[in-house]
């Protein structure tokens, strides 16, 4: 089934589903559903993996490899970005074929323009992090790649973010987070996507991982110190080095730099970062 192609009632509708089939599981039960999912979406041809050296790209990367796929990991990012000196680090250690590129704060402006043209109405978030996938897309088109796989659903299934922590009931949480996946996360992807003519690849939304992986108790997937928890476990037992598999990350846009960027460019202009996106429209 194409989730993306679900309206928002059917995915809604679609998740309820998943919540009410799901049940304890274990550890080895979420691994191999996580195996499953990556390796039954490895196209025929070669494709890109959206990587930045954080636990999920690292894992696609790692498994995908394994699976001996055809496959380049693309990172990008400004100067002394986290994720362009992380990504680095990974690809050399776990031997992955990586291609970079390192942005200039007008290159970056550019990409930001382009982001914009791209929504009806953009805000601060699609438009960093449609100028990161933008930025990567462009630099795959020399390999003539426009398949990718990235780690969208992660951070619902294994409590990811701060409001995980925050939540009276991270478990409670996560089922609401994927619940409301697609106003926020579906219609600017998909919006991104066709744009750019690319595909978009999605293991952590696969429906039986998601089922085993909500069968975890929250507290096996976050506390004060960690997030996802027991997915940085799984990495290290299929053999990705401790270092990778515990790295703190930030979402793209700020691993990447490019929200640093937005923000430099905005004092520049002498506007909030919100007015400068309204003028980038414009």
């Amino acid at each position: 089934m194409d989730i993306f192609s679900l309206n928002e009632t059917e995915w809604i509708e679609y998740i309820n589903d998943l919540e009410a089939r799901s049940k304890p599981s274990t550890k080895e039960e979420v691994k191999q559903a996580l195996i499953n999912a990556v390796k039954s979406r490895i196209p025929q041809e070669h494709f890109g993996i959206f990587f930045s050296g954080g636990v999920d790209s690292t894992l696609l990367a790692f498994i995908c490899k394994q699976a001996n796929a055809d496959f380049t990991c693309y990172a990008v990012g400004l100067e002394d970005a986290p994720d362009i000196i992380e990504s680095k680090k990974v690809a050399e250690i776990i031997c992955l074929e990586l291609k970079q590129k390192t942005f200039t704060l007008e290159e970056a402006h550019e990409l930001f323009k382009r982001s914009a043209k791209i929504f009806e109405k953009p805000d601060t978030l699609n438009i960093g992090v449609g100028g990161v996938i933008i930025a990567a897309t462009e630099l795959a088109k020399e390999d003539n790649v426009t398949i990718f796989m990235g780690g969208l659903g992660s951070e619902e299934i294994f409590a990811g973010y701060q409001r995980h922590l925050d939540a009276k009931d991270p478990h409670a949480e996560c089922w609401n987070g994927l619940k409301n996946m697609w106003q926020r996360d579906f219609v600017r992807d998909v919006t991104i996507a066709k744009a750019l003519g690319i595909t978009v690849l999605c293991p952590f939304l696969d429906k039986d991982l998601i089922i085993k992986s909500m069968g975890i108790p929250a507290d096996k997937k976050i506390n004060k110190e960690f997030k996802k928890i027991i997915l940085r476990e799984i990495a290290e037992e299929l053999g990705l080095p401790k270092e990778f598999a515990w790295r703190p990350k930030k979402a793209a846009q700020y691993g990447s730099y490019f929200d640093k960027a937005l923000i430099k460019l905005a004092k520049k202009s002498s506007l909030d970062k919100v007015d400068f996106v309204e003028k980038l429209k414009k």
